[in-house]
């Protein structure tokens, strides 16, 4: 193979994992629009119902990719079945505030927390890995805290909403780095493990005729029906974007998320935006900024690869 060839190889892989990861970004931030058809319908409900319908996405693609012996082997394994509880119940708890936010008009809040969520990163890496935080993320986390501060005065409380979003997704990023299997097969023992309280909830509320899926309108039963796709589908595409791109490159894209779901709740939602959280978002993107500028200044001087970063 020749040097041109391998070049053209390597310019192939990457330009694939960006469309992976770009569509990943795109589904993310576009989520909110599906998030607002499901709003007259409890959250619990629809979250059952994420769980349950990404079941026959997630396994579908095991089956294609020929890795479904690496769930039966992971069920056998304790170790792996209790950490992959944890990190069930995490994302459970991240996928609930998410929708119950969003029906309720607080779509800025939650785009607030993912914003935060890299710096929260750096914050457990201190705190559980003696990882030591250089000058620039002292200051990105400094800018963060500002921001919530600033917050907390305004509306006499904490942004719960934001901090509960970041930190729970923060914990399940760290802690589900140590399922010693690859992100798919870890989506799908997840929500394998977590189908069965799912579906026992959907069951209980149709014999309580409370459920809007059989006694629900045709309507009703198509936009819970692809609660699995919308959830499943962006996963995966994370999942191959990551392992064909540079650790450095995923990291600017995540913001791409948030992003969106700032614009939609502004722009399109219409929900208010008062100079007080201007200023806030203005001290979390000054943050970020430095984070990233550091982030890929670090790269550079460590010649960081390719990296299976999992969401």
């Amino acid at each position: 193979m020749t040097d041109n060839t391998l070049a053209r190889g390597q310019m192939s892989d990457g330009a694939r994992g960006f469309s992976f990861a770009l569509a990943a970004y795109l589904m993310w931030g576009f989520l909110p629009l599906y998030m607002k058809l499901v709003t007259h319908i409890p959250a619990t409900e629809v979250v059952a119902h994420r769980i349950v319908w990404s079941v026959p996405v997630a396994a579908l693609l095991l089956f294609l990719m020929g890795r479904t012996a690496d769930i039966a082997a992971a069920l056998r394994n304790p170790r792996t079945l209790l950490m992959a509880c944890l990190t069930a119940g995490l994302i459970t708890v991240n996928w609930g505030i998410y929708v119950w936010a969003i029906s309720v008009d607080r779509t800025l809040e939650t785009a607030l927390g993912y914003y935060i969520n890299p710096m929260i990163n750096v914050v457990l890496g201190a705190l559980f890995l003696n990882e030591r935080l250089n000058r620039a993320q002292m200051v990105a986390v400094g800018l963060a805290a500002a921001a919530v501060v600033l917050l907390t005065v305004k509306a006499g409380g904490l942004p719960w909403v934001s901090l509960a979003l970041a930190l729970s997704f923060g914990f399940y990023g760290f802690l589900r780095k140590t399922l010693p299997i690859g992100p798919s097969q870890g989506f799908m023992l997840e929500v394998l493990i977590l189908s069965i309280p799912a579906l026992g909830y959907i069951l209980w509320l149709i014999g309580h005729g409370q459920d809007h899926f059989a006694a629900g309108s045709s309507w009703d039963v198509f936009i819970l029906s692809m609660a699995g796709p919308v959830t499943a589908v962006p996963l995966i595409c994370y999942a191959f974007g990551a392992k064909l791109l540079r650790y450095t490159t995923i990291g600017i894209m995540q913001y791409i998320g948030p992003t969106l779901i700032f614009l939609i709740a502004v722009f399109w939602f219409k929900e208010p935006f008062s100079t007080v959280q201007f200023v806030a978002f203005a001290l979390i993107w000054a943050g970020l900024a430095i984070y990233t500028w550091s982030s890929l200044a670090e790269a550079r001087k460590k010649g960081v690869g390719n990296s299976e970063a999992v969401r």
